[in-house]
């Protein structure tokens, strides 16, 4: 029987949205989970969600105050499986097809949860989850992403699924919190594997903001900055070693490097040099184990401008087994100094799944 404490102050309502498949291209080299011929494929190629660990990850953080708190979710993997395992006991709303979900049902669960009138929604997915909670709310509650997907330029998302639990906990308890309208951005993933980025502001979602929990917007090259990129792939082309595997990230500032090399860069992927030929290009999590394998290697990658990241967000194919065989000491990080400013001081950021590659 509830105290008179209770009836007298109802309990904060959290919307859990988990999206099953987001993230599930990342490490096969998919670039993306839009699309079932898309996931069938990524589960062809042995590719697994990362959508529901990192959910779990964020719901232990909110587990402290699961008393004072209604969690409501949608039933099965959307969310009621991850809350059941970390210990709650969740109200399950909706119906859905197990195995078998869309972004339709993301709208909904995202409109049942506003008629409830949650206090806010946490979801975990990526851009494409962002846009479809945009399509169904709007702006009339307060909403915030767990990182889980290949493509996250939105800036809707903390930087970790750590810091979603860690906000959501602060907004719950009324702690201290600036609620601010954020960008949903997205962009067409056909054009991302042609190598093409086309991405589109498709609305703004009203977010807890904390600046050392949510992640910025990415930001793009600035004009003018060819002069340096050419000096970073001079310095790094000379400074090459035979006896070494080159693994190197996608992304504008590294595409010179290979352009140095007379090689052909991959812009939205990674590849493999080795003694100055390209080894393999758009490789995967598992072609990179396997080249790598007995040999020593480096890793070159950039900065994700605006946001500050350097694994984690575009590069899943360098994934935490990748970074541990490869080692710290052989990472290189290329940025040229308007990257760098576009930081606005922020730290440079990981967030590849595992805690102790992290740290």
């Amino acid at each position: 029987m509830a105290s008179w404490r209770e009836r007298l102050i109802p309990k904060k309502k959290l919307g859990f949205i988990v999206n099953p498949i987001a993230g599930i291209g990342g490490r096969v080299g998919l670039k993306g989970s839009d699309g079932q011929e898309i996931i069938k494929r990524a589960r062809e190629l042995g590719a697994v969600p990362t959508s529901p660990v990192r959910a779990v990850e964020a719901l232990k953080r909110i587990t402290p105050i699961k008393d004072s708190i209604e969690l409501i979710t949608y039933p099965y993997d959307m969310g009621e499986d991850e809350a059941r395992e970390c210990g709650f006991n969740p109200r399950v709303i909706g119906s859905i097809t197990k195995g078998r979900t869309t972004s339709v049902d993301t709208k909904n669960a995202a409109r049942d949860m506003l008629k409830l009138r949650v206090d806010l929604i946490l979801f975990a997915g990526g851009d494409g989850t962002a846009r479809d909670i945009f399509d169904a709310v709007g702006e009339k509650v307060p909403v915030l992403g767990i990182p889980a997907g290949v493509k996250i330029h939105s800036g809707v998302f903390a930087i970790n699924p750590r810091s979603a639990g860690d906000l959501a906990v602060a907004h719950l308890q009324e702690k201290p919190t600036v609620i601010r309208e954020a960008e949903v951005m997205d962009i067409d993933e056909q054009a991302f594997r042609e190598n093409r980025v086309s991405a589109k502001l498709y609305g703004y979602l009203r977010i807890p903001y904390e600046t050392t929990l949510v992640q910025s917007p990415k930001a793009g090259s600035i004009p003018g900055e060819e002069s340096s990129m050419e000096a970073i792939a001079y310095d790094i082309t000379e400074n090459m070693q035979d006896d070494y595997i080159y693994i190197i990230g996608p992304g504008t500032t590294t595409r010179p490097i290979m352009e140095k090399l007379g090689l052909k860069k991959t812009l939205l992927g990674v590849d493999v040099v080795h003694k100055g030929r390209l080894v393999a290009s758009d490789v995967s999590e598992t072609q990179l184990l396997k080249l790598i394998e007995g040999k020593k290697a480096k890793i070159i990658v950039t900065v994700i401008g605006g946001q500050g990241f350097i694994f984690g967000r575009g590069s899943q194919q360098i994934s935490p087994e990748v970074i541990r065989k490869v080692g710290k000491e052989n990472i290189t990080i290329v940025a040229t100094p308007n990257k760098l400013a576009s930081l606005k001081g922020m730290p440079l950021l990981v967030d590849t799944g595992d805690e102790e590659v992290d740290k």
